[in-house]
């Protein structure tokens, strides 16, 4: 046994890339496990800044200076950000305070549901059944004034995160943009002088994911206009917030589409019942969905990332579990790192002997 151990570490850890490799994914998922919330602003601000830097570099190849180009970018990036704070998100809040309001009704109108439903199909349900829903219902509903209320002085930490988000994001950003070839070089400065197996996957990654992040950007604003304008037109109740979270739910694959589409199943039962206007919704959501999928995916993402659908659920579970929302964002790109570091770790070669 010994032997078979001696020989698998000469074998995959002998080399100096390989023992940086391991130390980096290691550091790194006991960073994000311990100091994670405080690594999110860094990280929204390293993202941002990735995304931006292709605008610089575009620029800088119109023999723009350097500053001038950062600057540009960032007025670019500042312009969106306060567009989104003072225009997008006091429409998402109104909304989210309306169906927060609206729950009760909604669970008393799902009870008339219910009773109708029994005394259409008696042997569906049990009257013990019956009155089982009954209880949960009326106990959520005595419940629900206790949860708003915790629910909206939890939210006054959250404005204050936010307030303070606002102001160190767009620092962290700028000199992410203006100092970014120093930091990488100064990062650069601790990895192994021979690193040809590190510089390959980074060569390779690198394209894929600005790739990734970008086409997911506009996946998610693309999914999120067409969804609001088309719950718009059928007068569904809060579809700017609907189809918001429609747009979002691209972040998770597979995933994320089940979970959005309980709210809009829910919120156009409630508003129309099984009427035409409730089958029109759903057969408009479902039409978003299948082009989205068949059409705009491989769009943008052809080529980019090829994994299996097993593989792709299970990263979602495993680096969401690992990094929360950023490991389900870049869940895509992570497994995809793991697929190029195993393909080339570096290892030594014996014949068997």
């Amino acid at each position: 046994m010994s032997n078979i151990l001696s020989t698998w570490f000469k074998r995959y850890l002998s080399q100096p890339e390989a023992i940086a490799i391991l130390v980096i994914c290691t550091m790194t998922i006991i960073v994000f496990k311990t100091m994670g919330q405080v690594l999110v602003p860094i990280i929204v601000g390293v993202v941002l800044a990735y995304l931006l830097f292709g605008i610089v570099k575009q620029l800088e190849r119109l023999r723009c200076p350097h500053l001038l180009a950062v600057i540009i970018a960032f007025s670019l990036f500042m312009s969106l950000l306060w567009l989104a704070f003072f225009w997008l998100l006091p429409l998402l809040w109104n909304e989210a305070v309306e169906l927060v309001t609206d729950v009760p009704q909604m669970l008393n109108h799902g009870q008339e549901s219910v009773l109708k439903l029994h005394d259409m199909f008696p042997e569906l349900i049990s009257v013990s059944q019956l009155q089982q829903i009954m209880v949960h219902v009326n106990n959520y509903l005595a419940n629900f004034g206790k949860e708003v209320v915790k629910f909206s002085l939890a939210s006054l930490f959250g404005v204050v995160t936010l307030v303070v988000y606002l102001v160190l994001v767009p620092l962290l950003v700028f000199f992410f943009l203006r100092d970014g070839k120093e930091i990488i070089k100064w990062l650069v400065g601790f990895l192994p002088k021979k690193r040809l197996v590190l510089k390959g996957v980074w060569e390779e990654m690198h394209g894929k994911i600005r790739s990734y992040i970008q086409g997911k950007s506009i996946e998610i604003i693309i999914v999120s206009i067409v969804t609001i304008i088309a719950f718009g037109f059928l007068g569904l109740r809060y579809a700017i917030l609907l189809g918001a979270l429609v747009g979002l739910s691209v972040v998770i694959p597979y995933i994320g589409v089940i979970v959005v589409t309980v709210p809009i199943v829910v919120v156009g039962a409630v508003q129309w019942g099984w009427s035409s206007h409730f089958f029109y919704l759903m057969l408009i959501y479902s039409l978003i969905s299948i082009l989205d999928a068949n059409i705009l995916v491989p769009i943008l993402f052809s080529g980019i990332m090829n994994l299996h659908p097993l593989a792709i659920i299970l990263a979602v579970l495993i680096f969401g579990n690992l990094f929360g929302f950023w490991g389900v964002f870049f869940a895509i790109p992570l497994m995809t790192l793991v697929k190029v570091v195993v393909k080339s770790w570096p290892k030594e070669e014996y014949a068997d002997s």
